[in-house]
């Protein structure tokens, strides 16, 4: 779970690669948020190319520029010639001509020296989308980054056309010298919705459940669940209180950290506060959502949720090192980071700053972070409880949006789900069926979403445009100064990968708990 599972406020602390931008589907980009269990992508990285640093929306194919009055100046004469050099004759339906007459082909050649002389070709190149990847400036630049923000490691996994890259920082566990890699594994916190929701949208592909189905076909006792939809579940427009802002439970996560918690525990936390807003009409990042869409799941499925996440997605892609662990299990399987953070659980799932006393008792190393790695995750579950690794990670954000996950009807139906979070900014972050997209530059954007909890800050995209896929995932949920770390990695590493990108804003914290 990125954080709370709701997107922070502040905007000097995220990297938005929230909603999709005005681009096709096809490459929408995933949109990190800071909720309790995992932050979007902040859409300050939209500056300058109007959407949100989160990248939903998808890449749209650049329109043509040539107009039809340009076609009588000899361009048009170019495109018959090029018809006619691979024996296509438009005055024959389109099929092959016959045999051509040597008088005929001497004639066409002549044309097409004259035409190439002629032809006023004006359009200009189309400046590449990706820079070269230098290994060793890349390393540096994440090394650089992550020293500024006291991460201990980080783990930057990159795959473009051109190959595979890897940002590897730090270490695993304070005190030792033991790098992350691709394999170690972490707790993924919202990155789970993207699996949550997946496994939905399987379930109405079956025909067991439809989007629009009340709430309270599946789970009694819901408010307003008769009037609550599984679509409206799923991209956080439900209106009900976010049980991870509830302050009873950052305090009985602090009280004891290994005790174990079901589902129908937390949603009875966010019941007994009041709906934020009626049913669709707004938008509000909130894990409550994505923990009755677990029950759904297992309620529609038949079948405890980690055995459908194995059955339905780990197993048929071969990701062997990505589980939902029992609720009383708070272990992680070797190898593994340690996860750290300053202050209380409370600092990751809700919005609240550190004070300035403790920012600077941070940086000058007085206070040192707390180590959650063993802090039970069960409270987040279906929303946030998932374990995995980088390299597993890689392969599912780029089998998810690629299509090889759900048929093609319900891949359009996945796709065209994103709505923006917000109404009055269309082209912004935008949030669906447990994804989020953003457009960041003229020739980049991403499918997305983060992660935030105690000890663990991570992010997940794929270009689809472009064929990138990127990993983040950071040990230090936030720095002394409240930044999601893999978020405030995000525009460094951008930086490295696409050429022409804007300045990158300071990145301020995403919506992913």
């Amino acid at each position: 779970m990125d954080g709370p599972l709701r997107p922070r406020a502040d905007p000097d602390r995220l990297v938005r690669l929230d909603p999709p931008g005005p681009l096709q589907r096809a490459d929408h980009v995933v949109q990190g948020a800071r909720g309790h269990l995992e932050r979007p992508v902040h859409a300050a990285f939209a500056q300058g190319r109007g959407h949100g640093v989160g990248v939903r929306r998808g890449l749209h194919e650049r329109p043509s520029t040539a107009s039809p009055a340009s076609w009588t100046d000899g361009k048009m004469s170019c495109l018959r010639v090029s018809e006619a050099k691979n024996g296509l004759s438009t005055g024959h339906g389109g099929r092959r001509s016959g045999k051509a007459r040597p008088t005929r082909i001497a004639g066409l050649v002549l044309c097409v020296a004259l035409l190439i002389a002629n032809c006023p070709f004006t359009s200009e190149p189309t400046p590449p989308a990706l820079k070269p990847i230098d290994p060793a400036a890349f390393q540096a630049a994440v090394d650089a980054a992550a020293k500024k923000l006291l991460v201990p490691g980080a783990a930057v996994l990159l795959h473009t056309p051109e190959g595979t890259f890897e940002a590897m920082v730090g270490t695993t566990k304070l005190g030792t010298r033991t790098p992350p890699d691709a394999n170690t594994h972490v707790r993924i916190a919202s990155n789970t919705k993207t699996m949550t929701s997946a496994l939905i949208v399987l379930l109405a592909q079956d025909g067991k459940l439809r989007f629009d189905d009340p709430v309270s076909t599946y789970v009694p006792d819901v408010p307003n669940g008769r009037n609550i939809t599984i679509a409206e579940l799923l991209k956080m427009r439900s209106g009900l209180y976010d049980y991870t802002a509830a302050p009873e439970l950052a305090a009985a996560l602090d009280a004891d950290p290994t005790r174990a918690w079901t589902p129908q525990e937390v949603l009875a936390i966010a019941f007994r506060h009041p709906p934020r807003f009626p049913p669709g009409t707004s938008y509000d990042y909130n894990n409550t959502n994505y923990a009755l869409l677990g029950l759904i799941a297992e309620k529609a499925g038949g079948r405890p949720l980690g055995q459908q996440f194995q059955d339905r997605l780990s197993g048929p892609l071969g990701l062997r090192q990505t589980s939902l662990p029992a609720a009383d299990d708070n272990s992680i399987p070797d190898r593994y980071s340690h996860g750290y953070m300053y202050g209380g659980s409370a600092y990751a799932l809700v919005d609240k700053d550190y004070p300035a006393g403790m920012q600077t008792a941070a940086r000058d190393g007085t206070l040192q972070p707390v180590d959650y790695t063993n802090q039970n995750p069960s409270y987040a579950t279906a929303a946030g409880g998932v374990i995995s690794t980088a390299d597993n990670l890689a392969t599912w954000i780029r089998a998810l949006v690629s299509g090889k996950v759900l048929n093609a009807e319900y891949q359009r139906q996945w796709l065209d789900s994103l709505q923006p979070e917000n109404p009055d900014a269309p082209d912004g972050q935008q949030y669906g069926y447990g994804i989020s997209y953003q457009r960041f530059g003229q020739n980049a954007s991403m499918y997305y979403h983060g992660g935030e909890l105690p000890g663990f800050n991570s992010f997940i995209g794929y270009d689809a445009d472009n064929h990138v896929t990127l990993v983040i995932w950071t040990n230090l949920t936030l720095s002394p100064e409240g930044k999601t770390t893999a978020n405030a990695l995000l525009p460094t590493v951008l930086d490295e990968i696409y050429a022409g990108l804007p300045v990158p804003p300071t990145p301020s914290p995403a919506t992913t708990r």
